[in-house]
């Protein structure tokens, strides 16, 4: 079976206590941090966006904008994690105009840091506001969500967990395929905290450790349990479709589940953009933004093959996902999810990262 196409966020991520310095040990090819500090934004009609989203979604987006404004885009993509620490170190002398990252604990914290400017307010309203930034510094561009991938020859619909936390008993040794160290298992995890308190996502994170296998991506994930080596995988559903995409519908013998009444194992996850304090280039920046989240570019998310939610309330989401309002997935403010680094430290003592 082939694998889906290489993704420039696949690495391994060794986090200290802050949560986001950290080592990079790459695992696919991708642009390295050292081409980062090299690149400016003072080339007239130009921006330069650390993109942490997926590539291809963000060159198509990228591509749209330069033939509507004539202002060039510099993509340099790494993870969320890798360029939100990136942006940190350099401070206001970041060569970055915009951050796209796909999920929103990496946007608070450059937050909370002081790191990003104001948005109009013409921009934010493009967009509901529990999806973006409660202090007007980022505004939500796509939405994804938590699910279980499951291979019926191995377990049938019937036996799967209504609540996530259930996936710590030890019936589930050896049947659970997770990844720890990809960013989009982060989120989850903080917001099992958040919700039941560090204790509980502690021994809910002990159950899985002893019972999951460990594999370094939500794709691999996904293979395995398409191929029938596990019976489920925690991971967020695009990485279902985009296999699917990949190696057709007939070789795949896996299915999504999301969890029934809004259990939290159905996480709703933002992805957003916003534009760095440091830019020199607020008003190109900002064009960039408000093209990602019009209607224009609302709808390249929604036909392109990234499977994301488009964010933007009336454009229609790729026909081959189920729409948000039958899946019912668990919603938590960005606020109240905050940064990762709570999460990144019950990974570390768990031993998970």
């Amino acid at each position: 079976m082939m694998l889906p196409k290489k993704d420039p966020r696949n690495y391994l991520v060794v986090f200290s206590q802050f949560g986001y310095k950290l080592i990079v040990m790459v695992l696919v090819g991708f642009i390295g941090l050292g081409t980062l500090a090299g690149c400016g934004s003072s080339i007239k009609n130009q921006i330069v966006v650390y993109n942490g989203q997926h590539l291809e979604l963000t060159q198509a987006l990228a591509s749209g904008f330069e033939r509507e404004s004539g202002i060039k885009v510099k993509l340099e993509s790494n993870s969320s994690v890798v360029l939100a620490d990136q942006v940190i170190s350099e401070g206001k002398r970041s060569p970055a105009d915009v951050v796209f990252f796909e999920n929103s604990p990496e946007l608070m914290v450059l937050e909370q840091k002081g790191l990003l400017a104001k948005l109009p307010s013409s921009t934010l309203v493009q967009v509901p506001p529990q999806y973006s930034s409660p202090s007007s510094e980022w505004v939500g561009v796509a939405l994804r969500v938590n699910c279980l991938v499951y291979n019926p020859k191995k377990i049938s619909a019937s036996q799967l967990p209504t609540s996530i936390l259930q996936l710590a008993n030890p019936m589930w040794k050896g049947k659970i395929a997770i990844a720890p160290s990809d960013p989009d298992f982060l989120p989850l995890v903080g917001a099992v905290a958040k919700e039941y308190r560090a204790p509980e996502a502690k021994a809910w994170l002990e159950g899985l450790k002893k019972n999951a296998a460990i594999f370094q991506s939500d794709e691999a994930v996904t293979v395995a349990v398409n191929n029938g080596s596990y019976s489920v995988g925690i991971v967020n559903q695009y990485y279902w479709y985009r296999l699917e995409k990949e190696v057709g519908s007939k070789n795949m013998a896996s299915k999504i589940y999301y969890f029934p009444a809004g259990n939290i194992g159905s996480l709703e996850n933002v992805s957003g953009i916003a534009v760095l304090k440091g830019s020199s280039n607020y008003k190109e920046a900002v064009k960039f933004i408000d093209y990602v989240v019009s209607r224009t570019g609302q709808e390249v998310i929604s036909g392109d093959d990234d499977f994301e939610y488009p964010a933007r309330v009336g454009v229609e989401p790729n026909k081959s996902l189920t729409p948000l309002d039958r899946v019912h997935p668990f919603t938590m403010s960005v606020v109240t999810l905050g940064t990762d680094q709570l999460a990144s430290n019950l990974l570390q003592q768990i031993g998970l990262l």
